[in-house]
């Protein structure tokens, strides 16, 4: 059953500074599967002064007001019609305190500073929501955050959470990395931005001559078995379409059939990453992808055939066909038809090809998307909100794929403000079961390993303390490896083992992000808050848990960590116990 913040009242934080056995037991790292939180929940108080001033507003002021877009009048028309067709009651509005760290770790991949937060809830405007969106998405102050963000994102869909960090890889994470930054802070639109990662030619690595970080997109898909990696990236990202079950036999289960899959594989027949080695050795330095005339296997480059087996025995031909039936010139000659740009005009004139943006930001932003799996579009598969989807998709386009446009119309809609916790008349919106997402209440789910690291960096690092970008990342990338396992399938994709083993547990106990975190001369967050003269021990407890979960202590627990405190050796060392025992509990690492 999907848990919810009501379930943060059942069973009191403050047990997991009272021993180790208990911690390990539930209050510590959990499994992602397990969605329940300890009982640190929203105080009364908290929750009775919250001021919701977007989820609040009718269609009629959703118009009056400047800030707020009109696809976000439709989007909360479209939502609430489905509530109605399933009979169900949203959830309350959403704290502004919890809203702004949901928002945070949605948009810029981490918590908000105490500073932020603060600055966030003690603004009195009635837009304040749809100001802050508007700041982090356009303030120059946010702009390394928000680009850091979503190239950790899309370097994981494209080359995964381990490409490019093996020896002799033709990928260079690095050069992945700063084609998509650099596309990210200056908001490239999503259609130029897939244009440029099928069409790419030039070195991999950065400091090369001819260096195109795009091409790390496919350098590694298109010479591995006759490109199959690459035929299927680009069909499940850019058009939310599953082929790669076609390449041997039809599917049991939809309309492909394995002509589909080889007629798009053809595509990528004129394309090959070429080996640079350092000069002397077998060691790789970097490839080169390049497009060069294609025989086919009968080697006629004006036919270019590609041969095909049936399960049967028979021998088929296929020429580079698109999924809608669509045939381009079957030349395999470069100066004829260039495959790969055709096949970009192809897929984004695709009416798949916005959906499937859609489909998968909105899972992005509300945990599920309109289809399950999120990247299997299709008659087969029909979407949860048909209408909602088709609307999106449309607007999408018209805005000329402006992802931050995108984004603003997301996290402003009613859907986005609601609380996770759930009432009698929405029970039944239960995804973790199997139901529908109606998104009547926000889906509690885990922090990306990623999402883990870099907030608690930011609760390690001091004020004035700047990173180096490579750096961080090379040391991210170290913490990430101690930190889950990857399995490779199939189709290239990697299933994270993020499940809350012992070595996990102990690893955020006594992990050297926490133990930073947690020293009072480290400083951090915890440091600035135990030096303030101007605050007793009561108020300092608060500061920690505004600081960790966007929430103030209820009475039980303010009172029993004070006690922690007076009972342990010095005040320092019972708050250095607390700021651990938040850290470690699951209402931190939870987006809720």
């Amino acid at each position: 059953m999907q848990k919810t913040s009501s379930d943060i009242q059942s069973s009191p934080l403050l047990n997991a500074v009272l021993g180790l056995a208990f911690v390990l037991a539930g209050t510590g790292f959990c499994a992602a599967q397990d969605t329940s939180l300890p009982s640190v929940g929203v105080s009364t108080a908290v929750e009775s002064g919250s001021v919701l001033h977007v989820s609040t507003l009718g269609v009629a002021d959703v118009k009056e007001s400047a800030r707020i877009p009109v696809q976000v009048e439709k989007i909360n028309e479209l939502v609430r019609k489905s509530w109605a067709d399933f009979n169900l009651s949203p959830s309350a509005p959403e704290t502004d305190a919890k809203w702004v760290r949901r928002l945070y770790v949605d948009l810029l991949g981490r918590i908000p500073s105490p500073a932020e937060q603060s600055e966030f809830e003690n603004d009195e405007a009635e837009d304040k929501r749809a100001a802050l969106v508007q700041r982090l998405l356009y303030d120059e102050r946010y702009t390394l955050d928000y680009a850091r963000n979503w190239t950790t994102i899309w370097t994981n869909l494209l080359i995964g959470r381990t490409g490019g960090t093996a020896n002799n890889s033709l990928v260079s994470r690095e050069g992945m990395q700063k084609y998509l930054r650099d596309s990210f802070a200056r908001n490239k639109p999503y259609h130029t931005m897939v244009h440029d990662l099928i069409t790419a030619t030039g070195s991999t690595k950065p400091g090369t001559d001819n260096f195109n970080g795009a091409t790390n997109f496919l350098a590694d898909k298109v010479n591995e078995e006759n490109a199959t990696l690459a035929t299927s990236s680009v069909s499940k990202l850019f058009l939310g379409l599953q082929i790669q079950c076609t390449q041997c036999h039809n599917h049991p289960f939809n309309d492909w059939k394995q002509d589909k899959y080889w007629e798009f594989n053809a595509f990528f027949r004129q394309t090959r990453a070429l080996r640079r080695f350092v000069p002397g050795t077998d060691d790789i330095a970097s490839a080169e992808l390049i497009d060069q005339d294609y025989a086919g296997e009968s080697n006629n480059p004006e036919k270019a055939d590609l041969f095909y087996e049936l399960r049967n025995g028979l021998v088929k031909v296929a020429y580079p066909v698109f999924v809608d039936g669509t045939k381009i010139n079957p030349s395999g000659y470069v100066e004829d038809v260039n495959r790969r740009q055709e096949l970009s005009k192809l897929v984004l004139g695709s009416p798949y090809f916005a959906q499937s943006a859609i489909n998968r930001m909105w899972g992005h932003f509300y945990g599920y998307g309109f289809t399950k799996p999120i990247d299997d579009l299709g008659s087969h598969n029909v979407p949860s909100n048909v209408e909602l989807l088709s609307y999106l998709a449309e607007e999408f386009r018209k805005s000329e794929f402006d992802q931050k446009k995108l984004i603003e119309w997301l996290v402003l809609s009613e859907a986005y403000q609601l609380s996770s916790k759930v009432n009698p008349g929405n029970q039944r919106d239960d995804p973790t079961l199997g139901e529908v997402p109606q998104f009547s209440h926000y889906y509690i789910r885990p922090f990306a390993a990623e999402e883990l690291y870099e907030s608690l960096l930011l609760l390690t690092r001091g004020p004035s303390e700047e990173s180096n970008y490579q750096t961080t990342e090379e040391q991210k990338n170290a913490w990430l490896q101690q930190f889950s396992r990857e399995f490779g399938t199939d189709e290239g994709d990697e299933s994270i083992d993020f499940s809350g083993t012992i070595a996990q547990v102990l690893m955020m106990f006594n992990g050297e992000m926490v133990r930073a975190a947690t020293r009072a001369d480290g400083g951090g967050v915890l440091q600035q808050i135990l030096q303030d003269p101007k605050t007793d021990v009561r108020v300092k407890i608060e500061r920690m848990f505004e600081a960790a979960l966007a929430r103030k202590p209820s009475r039980k627990e303010a009172t029993a960590f004070l006690q922690l405190v007076q009972s342990s050796n010095s005040p320092v060392e019972g708050l250095e116990d607390i700021w651990w025992a938040l850290l470690n509990s699951n209402e931190f690492i939870f987006n809720h």
